[in-house]
């Protein structure tokens, strides 16, 4: 299997070469994936081979091993985000000269792997006033009781509340570093709310994590609403998860003819991606150009997954074959900023950025009335004045609070909370019908959700997606439909309390102004 250099370098912790007492040691940590260890070849420092003798390697938190017995086993588990210590019976002086390290080692599913790095020689850090951590078991309970006691002498503060947890810790390697427990958030539910979608059919108990009042009972309202004129139609129309790397040219005509160059070869670009994934799938390429510069954006389908690591490891992977390829690059960034990872923006509104998400639904004017004490032409009107406030502010979303209701479900399901950055962006569209019901619709353009990996499978987010049916593979367009469905609920509820003045009052009744 063909790694680029740029990638498999990666398997190198840089900083990590020590001079400590008993020799010089450095770090590897897997950030391919799942992998057996099975023969080291060679280890050499600045060209000079280290004897198999002098080199020992710690593969786990309690096991460790001469190279002799490494090889001779020849079925080490080097799992994804596994860390193994190289220990050398060698002396460096520490300096911020670099020191070339080259490795030479096969391991299965890659076969046989070489790579070459630099780094400088640091003393081992033994000062005081560092979080404690253990590279090779992060998560025991030793560990995480040092960094509560370490957190208490620092802070002068208790760990009480947040070292109260039903949780495994070892289920949250990758999710978090230097964990010392767990923040408490209240969930309530909302509905039932009924959906039709192509995805979620059927009436559905919305679980919402937030402090903040009226929020839960304002969504409960809205569904009520919809639900007495049929409920929600709710349709994913488009799904691509982005990473934009920016090659450098020596001038404009370079970067032209690069962008000419991808095309040509986006075929065996594709395979180079897709190969450090069984899940990525890389859709197309748009490229910009603006000076000497071409910024290209893959675009992937990421299953059930939010997927930016996914696509962020697969295009290092493009890239690197890239790199290795054509000639005249004189630059490189593997993001330019212009995904907009974590940020709103007027691209993933116009391109999608995750699930582009349509919830709507038809309210007869009779419910309006009874329900929310209004006309839909008041709601109507409301929101064409609304739509001159969103042009002057430049605001990205049309609607009233989606962001609300997003986030809310976010963070009871385990999605990654920053997410709402580009999940926050709406499109609220309103027209009376001929019978003089109220059709409105809510356009997500760049929803990003998740139903299985990142923090998806911990204790009370899985349980939360479990509630909904959502939990797991193949679940990913159901969930989206529904938090589409939920926000819109969120929307009516809103528009029709601020049309009838109600607004104030909800939040004197329920909220924090008592």
């Amino acid at each position: 299997m063909f790694i680029p250099s740029i990638l498999l370098r990666q398997l190198y912790t840089h900083g990590s070469l020590t001079q400590t007492e008993d020799g010089l040691q450095f770090m590897l940590k897997n950030r391919l994936k799942d992998a057996v260890l099975k023969q080291v070849d060679s280890i050499a420092i600045n060209g000079e081979v280290i004897a198999p003798e002098n080199v020992t390697l710690q593969v786990g938190p309690e096991q460790i091993m001469s190279m002799t017995e490494l090889n001779e086993s020849g079925e080490v588990p080097f799992e994804l985000k596994q860390a193994i210590t190289v220990y050398l019976n060698k002396t460096l002086p520490v300096s911020p000269e670099k020191q070339t390290i080259e490795l030479v080692f096969r391991a299965s599913p890659f076969g046989k792997l070489k790579f070459s790095v630099e780094d400088n020689v640091s003393a081992p850090n033994l000062a005081e006033g560092h979080i404690p951590r253990d590279p090779h078991d992060d998560y025991s309970p030793g560990i995480i009781e040092k960094r509560q006691k370490f957190f208490e002498n620092f802070s002068g503060a208790n760990i009480h509340h947040v070292g109260q947890y039903s949780i495994d810790p070892n289920t949250l390697r990758g999710n978090i570093e230097h964990f010392i427990g767990v923040a408490q958030v209240p969930v309530g539910v909302a509905g039932p709310v009924t959906i039709d979608g192509e995805h979620a059919k059927g009436d559905f108990l919305i679980p919402m994590a937030t402090t903040e009042g009226t929020l839960v009972a304002s969504y409960n309202r809205g569904m009520k609403l919809l639900n007495m004129s049929g409920g929600i139609k709710s349709t994913v129309v488009d799904d691509a998860m982005q990473r934009a790397p920016v090659f450098v040219f020596s001038d404009a005509r370079g970067a032209r003819d690069f962008v000419a160059w991808v095309n040509e070869n986006i075929d065996k670009i594709r395979e180079e991606a897709e190969a450090t994934s069984s899940i990525a799938k890389l859709t197309y390429i748009d490229s910009f150009l603006s000076t000497k510069f071409a910024f290209l954006r893959f675009n992937y389908r990421t299953g059930d997954a939010a997927g930016q690591n996914m696509v962020g490891r697969a295009t290092f992977a493009a890239c690197g074959w890239i790199l290795d390829h054509y000639e005249g690059i004189e630059n490189f960034y593997l993001e330019s900023n212009f995904a907009t990872d974590k940020k709103a923006s007027q691209i993933n509104i116009m391109r999608t950025r995750g699930k582009r998400v349509i919830a709507e639904a038809t309210i007869k004017r009779e419910h309006l009335l009874s329900v929310m004490r209004v006309d839909p032409k008041q709601i109507d009107y409301h929101g064409r004045v609304a739509g001159v406030g969103s042009f002057l502010s430049g605001v990205n979303n049309t609607g009233l609070h989606s962001p609300n209701g997003i986030t809310a479900m976010f963070i009871a399901t385990g999605q990654d909370v920053a997410n709402v950055s580009e999940s926050s962006a709406g499109i609220m569209y309103s027209e009376l019908t001929e019978e003089g019901d109220l059709y409105i619709s809510l356009t997500i353009p760049s929803l990003i959700v998740a139903t299985y990996g990142g923090g998806t499978g911990i204790g009370t987010q899985r349980e939360c997606l479990e509630l909904l049916g959502c939990y797991g593979r193949g679940n990913v367009y159901k969930f989206a439909e529904i938090v589409g469905a939920v926000a819109l609920a969120g929307e009516i509820s809103l528009a029709s309390a601020i049309s009838s003045s109600d607004w104030v009052s909800s939040h004197e009744q329920y909220g924090r102004n008592r």
